[in-house]
């Protein structure tokens, strides 16, 4: 009996229902609820315009930047040799 396969071992595949019910869980991460006052609705409308706007800036700021070759990963292994043989 030790030497055959175990039957109990087999993974079973998931159910139709099974699979159903999983999908109705909740979502990892932050719940936001949509705003329903007509003040708040402009709000969240300028506060999403304007987030847009300040991250289409940094971007176009990084492009600049990483085009005129500013932007560096690794120091510059030649001013640190230099400035310890002097």
């Amino acid at each position: 009996m030790a030497q055959g396969k175990l039957k109990g071992l087999q993974k079973k595949a998931e159910s139709s229902r099974a699979a159903a019910g999983n999908s109705k869980k909740t979502k990892k991460g932050q719940r936001s609820i949509a705003p329903k006052k007509a003040a708040h609705i402009q709000h969240r409308s300028l506060q999403q315009s304007l987030s847009a706007k300040i991250n289409n800036s940094i971007e176009k700021q990084m492009v600049s930047a990483a085009s005129a070759g500013k932007l560096t990963i690794m120091k510059h292994v030649n001013t640190d040799s230099e400035n310890k043989a002097k």
